[in-house]
């Protein structure tokens, strides 16, 4: 078995403790990695790493991080406005980097990484994951191969009431494209591949909020209806805020020619999917093959791909792509304007075959009208 590898994590916050560390727990007990160091800014997070993770070394700069010799992945896991420039020392220190989403807050900072990845030894891999959930992939499949014709509309969305911790959230720069809309339009892209323009309503619903125990202003939008064009007539919309309470409906709904596909659950933990096809003419529900499989998946595949010696399927150019969705989608509701979107990425693919692909078909709804 190889060596495990040398992990660093920067930020012991939330994220870390309750997503992360429980996936790094077993990748520890399989002898994948092991945690050498951790980073944060506050000084109580030490010893929460050490008495609760048992993380030998903590530092309160994450350029130690990324300078240490025993660190040979970097999960960056702090708030948004720290991505890029921790990921940026990490690679020009030649760490592989998994960076929570989004990978910078601007587009200037994400183009610099995107390059600075092609030239460094060190694979980037950008949350969010949702392309590696199989239920994502088994819908690849179905449009790979036609199963309901020609796509031509999609929806998407993911919203809440919004958070009650991180004033950043409610500020300029902040808001819930970064933290929620960014599945949906990494999904929709990876689906339907690069978009040519979008254009977006939004407003401030709420325009006071109790957050950390204090009452803010609120001076950024919270709720978002967001319309993105792929071109050939292909359109896809995403609703997104801070502003929904509750939600039954798809996660996303493609309609194709002959038929419609319907994923089930979030993006980002799917429950399984719906098919309709007009020469069937009934509803085929499947069931989630892998209810185990998290949102955090990204950093066992890039783990993987380190071993492998192989190039993650997680493109930094896609999460390019998806900041330049919604940096534009916010200009747009702004001013009222559509925004052409001027980068591309070669989409991801997979294999059209999967072993006992119709296993998890729960049955057949026959559609009365």
């Amino acid at each position: 078995m190889a060596k495990p590898i040398g992990l660093g994590i920067v930020g012991c916050g939330h994220v870390m403790q309750n997503a992360y560390m429980p996936l790094v727990s077993s990748l520890a007990n399989e002898g994948l990695v092991e945690v050498v160091a951790a980073c944060d800014v506050k000084d109580e997070a030490a010893e929460m790493a050490r008495r609760r993770f048992g993380i030998p070394r903590f530092h309160a700069d994450y350029r130690d991080i990324a300078r240490s010799d025993d660190v040979e992945l970097v999960l960056v896991l702090t708030s948004m406005p720290e991505h890029g420039p921790i990921t940026r020392a990490a690679l020009e220190a030649g760490k592989n980097v998994m960076v929570e989403k989004p990978m910078a807050v601007t587009l200037k900072e994400a183009g610099d990484l995107v390059a600075l990845s092609n030239d460094c030894p060190g694979y980037l891999v950008c949350a969010p994951h949702v392309i590696l959930s199989p239920t994502y992939q088994a819908v690849w499949r179905h449009l790979r191969r036609g199963d309901v014709g020609r796509l031509n509309l999609a929806r998407a969305r993911y919203g809440w009431a919004g958070p009650t911790w991180g004033p950043w959230f409610y500020r300029s720069g902040g808001g819930p494209l970064f933290d929620l809309a960014v599945y949906n339009i990494t999904s929709l892209t990876g689906w339907l591949g690069p978009a040519q323009r979008v254009m977006a309503m939004t407003g401030t619903a709420i325009p006071e909020r109790l957050v950390e125990g204090e009452w803010l202003r609120v001076d950024t939008e919270d709720n978002y209806q967001i319309l993105i064009d792929f071109g050939d007539a292909v359109f896809a919309s995403v609703t997104s805020g801070f502003c929904m309470q509750k939600y039954r409906s798809p996660a996303i709904e493609l309609y194709g020619s002959e038929g419609t596909i319907q994923m089930m659950g979030d993006d980002w933990a799917p429950e399984g999917y719906e098919i309709w096809q007009n020469d069937v003419g009934a509803w085929k529900v499947f069931g989630e093959t892998a209810p185990q499989w998290r949102w955090t998946d990204g950093l066992r595949h890039l783990i993987d791909c380190i071993n492998e010696g192989v190039a993650p399927i997680i493109k930094p150019e896609h999460a390019y792509h998806v900041l330049e969705i919604m940096l534009e989608a916010i200009e747009s509701g702004r001013d009222g304007r559509d925004r052409q979107i001027e980068s591309t990425f070669t989409p991801p693919i997979f294999d059209l075959e999967e072993e006992g692909e119709a296993a998890h078909l729960v049955h057949d709804r026959a559609h009365s009208t």
